[in-house]
């Protein structure tokens, strides 16, 4: 398990955690990013990264990133 700014781009990655606190988690999971949910990440710039989730792109920074496990 890593987290998300460390998967490659184009890697198809199956979410396994989602951390962070109670609101973070409600706000990612709100987006789509839920354990079990396949995420292929696009872009990475800084750690930011641009994201393909449930055929949506989404953009998150970094802080968010750390949290999801992949």
């Amino acid at each position: 398990m890593m987290p998300l700014t460390l998967a490659g781009i184009g890697e198809v990655n199956i979410i396994r955690k989602v951390g962070g606190n109670e609101e973070t988690r409600r706000f990612l999971e709100n987006l789509g990013f839920v354990a079990g949910s396949e995420i292929t990440v696009l872009s990475a710039i800084s750690g930011n990264v641009i994201v393909n989730i449930k055929d949506s792109r989404v953009a998150i920074n970094k802080e968010m990133a750390r949290h999801i496990m992949v």
